[in-house]
């Protein structure tokens, strides 16, 4: 059965476009606590990121819980993984985050958390879905829920992002470039790095409500590099804007991506614990990942894109360690979801332990040239079992073999199919890509 509301990372429109309205977003409200409420008294957390309609989606989710008998406690800017956290040891029944995480600020969104930090399981999403389909009724006055908001809510998670590194750890000595996107690490995120020793640079801390994201953090890392060269710095660190994905920049000014911080976890994991049976990526992981870690004894499975199905691959193969070339790393065993932030300290940990710079970490991992086209088509198209198309991958898989891959994926959100080619020649892997593109195009419909 197929949800009405909830994507694969809650729900997430243009502000004020049917779901994400004040009304909705009471209507909604309402409806989680008729489902986690269940007759007994309950509490639930609100978050959310620097967007000015933050603001609105949290006074109507308070509303709306109030009027379903749910206690609330009031968080303010937080990062998503900081309320994943915080509605585990606060012990309440969910934790709720507003955002759109990378998004532009006239998009925004509302996520839930488990009791126990983790993604809500389908049957939660669907009972929710359910409870949306009738009319709101408010429980009597005697029983509405009561808001308080949670004044340490900061400090609490800032030390617990610093106990995910060892005890001894010391990061004097290196010189920070830290990007918070004007987001919701704005407060945090420095503070986390400085406490354990480093200089800190800060820049995108000054959110507006209309900034968020723009020009700065991990979608757009081009200031992060110049500051970092500027300032002569050992890292720089970008994070989107709700603190869940993280890019870093070498002390070049180059861009070590989601892959390469993912190998360097592994590497380093491997080196202390002796534990690594494997490491999730997705179907757009880079092959040069696929082939480091192998040459590490350590497999790569592949999820489908998506941290949802990250952490679903993880739990199912009992491993720790996964992610996208995003940034969006999961440390399962230092927390339940993504953490911008406590990725980025595990690398930081890794470099101070081996004395060797982020520059020389990544180095050790060698990326494959990747070429990603859009090819439009009449309408969303299934691609498994079209005989033509099947023949035209074959064809470009062996041109490339064991030292390249093809990937097809159709868009969820749009007319499009991603055609990937992957290889060690960028030239062949570029020329592959745009042949195999045409004639996708050319059995499918439209053009490239």
């Amino acid at each position: 059965m197929k949800k009405k509301y909830f994507g694969t990372d809650g729900i997430r429109g243009r502000v004020g476009e049917h779901p994400i309205t004040a009304d909705f977003v009471l209507h909604l409200g309402w409806a989680v606590g008729r489902v986690l409420a269940r007759g007994r008294q309950s509490k639930v957390l609100i978050g959310k990121d620097t967007r000015i309609s933050g603001y609105m989606f949290e006074s109507a989710l308070q509303a709306g819980l109030s009027a379903a008998g749910v206690d609330i406690r009031l968080l303010g800017p937080m990062p998503t993984p900081a309320i994943a956290y915080l509605t585990r040891t606060l012990h309440a029944e969910a934790g709720i985050v507003i955002s759109a995480s990378h998004n532009p600020y006239y998009d925004n969104g509302i996520k839930f958390f488990s009791s126990a930090g983790t993604k809500l399981p389908d049957e939660i999403e669907f009972a929710i879905e359910k409870e949306l389909e009738g009319p709101m009724q408010t429980v009597d006055s005697s029983r509405l829920g009561k808001a308080e908001r949670v004044v340490d809510a900061a400090g609490r998670y800032i030390e617990f992002c610093k106990g995910t590194g060892p005890a001894s750890v010391d990061l004097s000595g290196l010189r920070l470039v830290v990007d918070c996107a004007h987001g919701a690490t704005y407060h945090v995120a420095s503070e986390v790095f400085a406490e354990m020793g480093a200089e800190v640079i800060a820049i995108g801390i000054s959110p507006n409500g209309l900034n968020i994201n723009e020009g700065y953090g991990s979608i757009a890392p081009e200031a992060l590099q110049r500051k970092v060269l500027e300032c002569k710095a050992d890292v720089g660190i970008a994070l989107d804007g709700d603190g869940d994905r993280v890019i870093m920049v070498d002390h070049r000014g180059e861009i070590v991506d989601g892959d390469e911080m993912l190998y360097t976890i592994a590497r380093a994991r491997q080196r202390t614990d002796r534990m690594m049976e494997g490491v999730v990526g997705t179907l757009m992981s880079n092959l040069g990942l696929e082939k480091a870690l192998a040459a590490l004894g350590i497999p790569l499975m592949r999820a489908q894109v998506g941290d949802r199905y990250v952490l679903e691959m993880l739990q199912s193969n009992g491993y720790s360690l996964g992610g996208e070339s995003s940034g969006h790393i999961i440390c399962l065993d230092r927390t339940t979801t993504g953490d911008g932030i406590v990725s980025a300290l595990q690398v930081l940990v890794e470099m101070v332990a081996t004395g060797c710079s982020l520059h020389e970490l990544k180095s050790a991992m060698t990326k494959y040239p990747q070429c990603l086209i859009n090819v439009r088509v009449e309408q969303r198209v299934e691609l498994h079992g079209n005989g033509a198309v099947t023949s035209a991958v074959k064809e470009i898989e062996n041109q490339l073999g064991e030292e390249g891959r093809v990937l097809l994926r159709p868009s969820g959100t749009e007319p499009v199919v991603r055609v990937m080619v992957e290889g060690r020649d960028a030239s062949q892997v570029n020329t592959l890509a745009q042949q195999l593109a045409q004639e996708i195009a050319f059995l499918l419909g439209d053009s490239p």
